[in-house]
């Protein structure tokens, strides 16, 4: 090409050369070529035009671009980003962290013995990490510990057949084996205790009516996809102030109508309805009490509580929960006039030595504002089911690796980061809601410690095994703009979006953890997962297992939280806070 010569887009041809070929006639001309030669003077004119588009180009896209990332988002550290993905990435302990937590502690039933030596074997590894100031923080009293010693459940007539099952929590063993005839006597309410009365007695109870089981036509797992991480985003009816209960399909239970859920249930009305039928089974003299649980088949049973860990309060028989299938075939038995017979052997512990539940907590220290606090956390209690591997195993071994990775860089932060793993979170978000009203604010009368400005933030996870895929804002459009800075550059490992741009303000706690916090006004932010089989499988089931925890998707989570741990302790200001409530106290 000559050094006069310039290469021309097909709109500059038509623009400047209204003689020359049409469109459709290029690809015809033998003799067309992709430049077209010009005077000198034709193009000045031509490269004036184009420098004054790119220039009113370049301007547009400044003014567009430019005010959002410096008003609302973070100029982040992409040095800091790559050493943070390199310690997690290369050299990652979070399911090293896991296997301990529950594979040798799990599960780690609230007060429990276990619950406790996991508490011992964490804050050794903090220390061992570097982080200071670590202490178990008490709270309470909460009650008794419990954990089982011991389960075995079998079918001994008309065939054997092994019970596979688990006792329900804070419920007593059976001294021994016990063999007894089974009956059926489902207890709706109250008023079916005259029904039974003088029935029971010496007798294996199943006390609720045959679960109907249906065929799985889905996966039990499953990772969300873009599209439904669009329609997570976006804002419901603003006029619906709540959402939506059970299951699709099962009628929501009537107030005192016990089933499976209303006496599994950490909500107060649990526990009434659970202390009208333990009272009523252990004066009536039932041997053992079953419960087909409240969801789960095929081998995997969901079952939480059967007593209570307040010592004051009735201590019914032994009670354990079986796969469906396996109570619905003792149902059908006696339905047919035929009374099988049915052997268990239960051991459980009450530890009632300490009845102060407590909270796991760490530090690395700040530097020029280590008054300034940046928190991370998950609730370290657990179900007795399995070895509360992803409830919440996984949240609390993805905090203890976030701050790891931030221990082990050695990058000076201006706040200090915090770690918590909570107690008593399966009873009622205890130890969160203890920690927040002692540390920030009492909520009923709303009146702020010192600590209560200095606390900024606080990151929590606590919903299974699954990638972090988007994080909540809490109805904060600020604190929207930041973190979506902070998203844009690990787009890549599936994090894609900030959800909770419109959002009311937490009026109970309520599900984990970070709603004690915002429940008092601060950031208590969340993190929304692929759902994987935590509501199908693993949740307060019997098959909350290592196993079933998907290793990249932890070590995802641990980058991910260390990443916003460390932006947050080092930016300029503190993060934006949602509205402080008016004090509840009448």
């Amino acid at each position: 090409m000559k050094a006069n010569s310039i290469v021309l887009s097909q709109f500059e041809i038509h623009r400047f050369c209204p003689t020359t070929l049409d469109r459709e006639d290029w690809s015809k001309n033998p003799f067309f070529r992709p430049h077209i030669l010009f005077e000198s003077e034709t193009i000045v004119n031509l490269l004036r035009s184009r420098f004054a588009a790119a220039a009113c180009i370049a301007t547009l896209l400044f003014t567009l671009a430019a005010p959002a990332q410096d008003q609302d988002g973070d100029k982040v550290d992409l040095g800091a980003l790559t050493q943070i993905k390199t310690e997690a990435f290369q050299h990652s302990q979070v399911m090293e962290n896991l296997f301990y937590i529950s594979e040798v502690y799990g599960p780690r039933v609230n007060n429990s013995r276990n619950h406790r030596a996991a508490a011992e074997w964490a804050m050794q590894q903090m220390k061992t990490w570097g982080l200071q100031n670590v202490h178990l923080e008490k709270w309470g009293p909460f009650g008794d510990g419990w954990q089982i010693k011991k389960y075995y459940g079998a079918l001994e007539s008309p065939a054997y057949a092994a019970l596979i099952g688990f006792p329900l929590a804070w419920t007593p063993g059976t001294s021994g084996p016990v063999t007894a005839e089974a009956i059926l006597a489902p207890l709706h309410s109250e008023a079916d205790f005259a029904k039974y009365k003088g029935k029971l007695k010496g007798k294996i109870v199943l006390i609720f009516d045959p679960r109907e089981l249906s065929l799985h036509t889905d996966a039990d797992a499953h990772r969300l996809t873009d599209e439904e991480i669009a329609a997570r985003a976006k804002t419901p009816d603003p006029s619906h102030t709540g959402f939506g209960g059970g299951r699709p399909g099962v009628a929501a239970p009537r107030p005192g109508e016990y089933t499976p859920s209303t006496l599994s249930t950490a909500a107060p009305t649990g526990r009434i309805l659970r202390n009208q039928v333990n009272a009523f089974l252990k004066e009536e003299g039932a041997a053992v009490a079953l419960t087909p649980g409240y969801n789960g088949d095929g081998g995997t049973i969901f079952a939480s509580y059967g007593g209570s860990q307040d010592p004051k309060d009735p201590v019914g028989p032994p009670m354990a929960a079986i796969t469906p299938e396996q109570y619905n075939r003792i149902c059908r038995l006696l339905q047919h006039g035929i009374t099988p017979k049915l052997t268990f052997d239960i051991e459980t512990e009450y530890q009632k030595d300490d009845q102060m539940g407590f909270n796991v907590v760490g530090e690395i220290p700040g530097t020029t504002k280590a008054d300034e606090v940046v928190m991370v956390g998950g609730h370290f209690d657990s179900w007795q089911g399995g070895t509360g591997a992803t409830d919440n195993g996984t949240g609390s071994a993805v905090a203890m690796e976030a701050v790891r990775i931030l221990a082990t860089l050695h990058k000076p932060m201006a706040r200090t980061v915090r770690v918590a793993l909570w107690g008593g979170e399966e009873e009622g978000l205890y130890g969160s809601l203890a920690y927040v009203q002692q540390h920030f604010a009492p909520r009923d009368t709303m009146k702020k410690t010192p600590e209560y400005d200095k606390l900024d933030v606080y990151f929590n996870d606590d919903s299974g095994s699954g990638k972090f895929r988007a994080v909540s804002a809490l109805g904060n459009a600020q604190l929207a703009a930041v973190f979506q800075s902070w998203i844009a550059p690990i787009k890549d490992l599936g994090i894609e979006s900030v959800v909770g741009l419109t959002a009311g303000p937490t009026t109970q706690p309520g599900g984990t953890d970070s709603t004690s916090f915002s429940w008092i006004g601060l950031d208590g932010i969340g993190f929304m997962q692929d759902p994987l089989e935590y509501g199908s499988r693993t949740h307060h089931s019997n098959m909350d297992l290592y196993d079933r925890v998907q290793t990249g998707d932890v070590m995802q989570g641990s980058m991910i939280e260390a990443w916003f741990a460390y932006n947050a302790a080092t930016r300029a200001e503190m993060l934006p806070r949602i509205d402080t409530p008016v004090p509840s106290a009448k």
